[in-house]
């Protein structure tokens, strides 16, 4: 159980880093770019909110299979498949995690607005000084949303991680999955601990967001 934990631990955790990378950029444009298809990739990023988890998993382990193009690329250097590795299950947590970590991101961005910017500008900011000084520490309450949600999320995840991942002990099995195998094999006592722990862990991950908010407007 101790592995299981783990490892839920450790995909959540890279899943967080890897998109607060990825989605800061992504984010900034999407609220201050000015092009017309802007909001068509805003949409393509959103859409594994709405989709069901296992259509974006089959296409994330197709993707990630052997006979994919994408691995043809890397055949030459002896990757021959990323389904069912715990690196395909950090590839398939990302693409599911995305909009959580663009989403608020881009919302505290737009709350930032160009004045700041400007103001640093008459000040000899660079652009580049200006996003590092002063938009970034503006919006860190849209980081921590972002960085509390995607954690959370990733802990929450069944049906992309079982796609991608095929429940590997010590591999690729992770809490959710645990907790459905316990079912299906009739072991509810050890389910229902596991099961209250994360609706408890559910449970404080809202608390803190609510509390995050609160303060935020008190100021």
């Amino acid at each position: 159980m101790g592995q299981v934990v783990l490892t839920t631990v450790e995909l959540a955790g890279l899943t967080t880093l890897i998109l607060l990378a990825l989605a800061t950029p992504l984010a900034w444009w999407l609220a201050n770019g000015r092009a017309w298809w802007k909001e068509a990739v805003a949409a393509v990023v959103s859409l594994p909110i709405v989709l069901p988890p296992t259509v974006l998993g089959f296409y994330v382990l197709i993707a990630l299979g052997p006979q994919s193009p994408l691995m043809t690329l890397l055949h030459p250097f002896g990757v021959r498949t990323l389904a069912f590795t715990f690196t395909g299950l950090v590839i398939g947590s990302v693409i599911y995690s995305l909009p959580f970590a663009v989403q608020p991101i881009r919302n505290a961005f737009e709350g930032v607005g160009p004045r700041p910017l400007e103001v640093a500008a008459t000040l000899r900011a660079t652009p580049l000084d200006g996003v590092f000084s002063v938009a970034l520490p503006l919006a860190r309450r849209g980081f921590v949303t972002a960085a509390v949600l995607v954690f959370a999320h990733t802990v929450g995840e069944f049906g992309v991680v079982l796609m991608i991942g095929g429940a590997i002990p010590g591999k690729t099995e992770v809490v959710s999955i645990r907790i459905y195998q316990l079912v299906e094999s009739l072991q509810f006592g050890e389910a229902h601990r596991l099961a209250a722990a994360l609706v408890a862990f559910a449970f404080l991950v809202l608390f803190a967001l609510f509390m995050l908010e609160r303060r935020a407007r008190a100021r």
